[in-house]
């Protein structure tokens, strides 16, 4: 899981100011003032805020138009698990393609992030992702295998069924600024933990309406009928099975060993008869 959180985050002194004078003036409470500046700066410790991705790429055959050296047309992209705007924590992305390609390093600066091409060849494609600045200093790098022909290769190929290949993953941000915590708290792409007790933030700016359509979101791209399905409750069930796996293989083992166990007990049991 990729986590490029900003590199060795500094630690604030004075992590709780004061709410008060202890030496009142006046009976009146009056809260201090936080500044824009410190909430840009100041780091919420113990916290992590996850943002699911899919990259892959999905490649459809030409069919009758296509020769030799174009045979296929693909889209290879980065876009939310749950198809809503990455652009809120991704600035740009840089996919690199097979030196072959002309200009073969593509820069995307908006959503949605995805570089559509075609050819005849498979190959891996890099992918480097950049951030806003309130988000994290560091690159992320992603790779993927362009996949033009399906595992199965008993059948013909088909115009209309493409091959899909992604892969799920998650950022993690750990220990953002409390401006960029209010910044996406609200977002639909992100998951937001609980702040630790004690923990107060003030209230965020206005809120977007999140359930309007953004520009960057996948949720109607012409490929989203392709796209896989990835959510939480999946990865719950899949750990699920596995545990039921390995618990299951643990209750044999011991069956084993008990087995094992007993047998120079029956032995001494039967000499001392």
């Amino acid at each position: 899981m990729p986590h490029p959180a900003p590199a060795a985050p500094k630690k604030h002194g004075g992590e709780q100011h004061p709410d008060a004078n202890p030496i009142q003036k006046s009976q009146r409470f009056k809260a201090a003032r936080v500044s824009d500046d410190d909430k840009k700066t100041r780091r919420l410790k113990d916290v992590e805020i996850g943002f699911p991705i899919v990259y892959g790429a999905i490649s459809f055959w030409l069919g009758k138009k296509a020769s030799e050296y174009n045979s296929h047309k693909w889209t290879v992209y980065v876009r939310s698990a749950t198809n809503e705007d990455l652009s809120v924590i991704v600035k740009s992305a840089v996919f690199q393609l097979h030196p072959s390609f002309n200009n073969p390093t593509r820069v995307v600066e908006s959503a949605p992030f995805e570089l559509s091409e075609s050819g005849w060849g498979e190959f891996e494609i890099a992918i480097t992702l950049f951030f806003h600045s309130d988000v994290c200093d560091k690159q992320l790098n992603l790779y993927h295998q362009l996949k033009l022909y399906p595992e199965d290769d008993n059948g013909p190929q088909s115009t209309k069924r493409p091959v899909v290949v992604e892969t799920y993953d998650e950022i993690v941000l750990s220990e953002p600024t409390e401006a960029f915590f209010l910044r996406v708290q609200n977002h639909p792409a992100a998951i937001v933990p609980r702040l630790p007790a004690g923990l107060n933030l003030s209230p965020p700016g206005p809120v977007e309406h999140v359930n309007e359509k953004k520009r960057g979101d996948t949720k109607d791209h012409p490929l989203s009928p392709w796209f896989m399905n990835f959510s939480e409750a999946d990865e719950l069930l899949k750990l699920a099975a596995a545990r039921q796996q390995v618990q299951a293989h643990i209750a044999k083992l011991r069956r084993q060993l008990s087995m094992i166990d007993g047998l120079p007990q029956q032995s001494k049991a039967s000499s001392g008869q």
